[in-house]
């Protein structure tokens, strides 16, 4: 009975400090251990947006409640090292040079090295932009070359803007709101040139390979609706943006014809939820493996958070770990012979709870079109 209390007792506490009374440390505790998987949008018959009131929330209890030196030094590190890659590349590389003396909750974090892949060079009339990202191009290359090579294999050629960076949702849900809105905001002038075809390279959307990413890019144009220099261009934006599964699905037949059934897989799907609670898209990923002949299973529970969730994994790791391992649990029963997500933080998660192989979707894919059947 206390555990159904629970949600009651923290909305009431969350509720009065929004009317105007003192935010407390057990509120502001409550609210670090959500882990804006945003299931509870999925489920609300009234659509309720849980993700943007809690960024308020998580805003207006900080400014109240100040964190212990640890909490600082810990989130602070995270805001400066994980959106710029010139800083997280090579610490990643650091880290992975040294992988075997280090301990294991480290090791969690630090995959072992990953090759890139060959970056298509074919030019072709339809365009796309790929963000880059912060992270992923360090801990997984491969996901990113891997989206160009099957979209060159479908003639369209796959951009990316040099200037471009972090998506802005390391800083923004870790409460440097204005630094996340900066960084959304350098984004949005890297692409534009791309959008009005000033540099010659008109593109015909934005394409994301991170779901994480991707449900920031697409609140873009909310996030900064009250910026009049920057609300039109981010409103554009926002609607210009793709998941890769939004994209694939118009390239079916082609895609298949290219295929010829190669794919002969027992694989695990799990769903981020970025991509089934943040963006509302479910059923993408498995219909076009399901349609390129993979059997591909969902798990029970399938609608529930791997536990990654961002920094969660780092700021919050018992829970984190406890969710990782029930996730293991029920993905493992499907006894797949490999599990497949679509998104860098549930692939480094996850993969680092299991000897089964952990990749990005797309690149199951792109092995496919790339290798000879008995090695798919």
């Amino acid at each position: 009975s206390d555990s159904r209390k629970q949600p009651v007792k923290r909305q009431t506490e969350c509720n009065t400090t929004l009317e105007g009374q003192q935010a407390t440390a057990k509120t502001q505790l409550h609210l670090d251990r959500c882990l804006t998987c945003r299931n509870c949008e999925s489920t609300c018959p009234s659509g309720v947006e849980y993700g943007r009131l809690l960024d308020i929330g998580r805003k207006v209890v900080d400014d109240q409640v100040p964190r212990s030196l640890e909490q600082r030094v810990t989130r602070n590190a995270l805001k400066q090292l994980l959106p710029r890659q010139w800083l997280f590349t090579p610490a990643l590389k650091t880290g992975q040079m040294l992988r075997s003396w280090l301990p294991q909750k480290l090791k969690n974090k630090v995959p072992e090295k990953q090759a890139a892949g060959r970056w298509p060079q074919r030019r072709h009339a339809r365009k796309m932009l790929l963000l880059d990202g912060c992270v992923q191009p360090a801990m997984a290359p491969n996901i990113n070359s891997a989206a160009a090579r099957v979209l060159d294999a479908l003639e369209v050629e796959v951009l990316i803007a040099a200037k471009a960076g972090c998506c802005g949702a390391i800083r923004y849900h870790l409460n440097d709101q204005d630094g996340g809105l900066d960084d959304m905001r350098r984004n949005i002038d890297a692409w534009w040139p791309y959008v009005d075809a000033s540099n010659g390279q008109e593109i015909e959307a934005i394409v994301m390979t991170a779901s994480g990413c991707g449900v920031t890019v697409k609140e873009y144009g909310h996030l900064l609706a009250g910026d009049a220099a920057y609300a039109e261009k981010a409103r554009k934006i926002s609607a210009l943006t793709r998941d890769l599964s939004e994209i694939l699905p118009a390239f079916e037949t082609q895609l298949l014809a290219k295929l010829g059934g190669k794919i002969s897989k027992r694989v695990a799907y799990h769903p981020p939820c970025t991509l089934q609670h943040g963006q509302q898209i479910r059923g993408k990923v498995e219909g076009l493996l399901r349609s390129a002949g993979v059997d591909v299973q969902l798990c029970a529970d399938s609608h529930l958070c791997c536990g990654s969730a961002g920094t969660y994994s780092v700021l919050q790791p018992e829970l984190s770990y406890q969710l990782r391992d029930n996730k293991l649990r029920n993905l493992q029963a499907t006894q797949p012979d490999m599990i497949v997500s679509a998104n860098i933080g549930c692939l480094t998660h996850l993969q680092s709870g299991t000897a089964t192989p952990v990749q990005h979707w797309i690149e199951l894919l792109d092995q496919a079109l790339q290798q000879p059947p008995e090695q798919v």
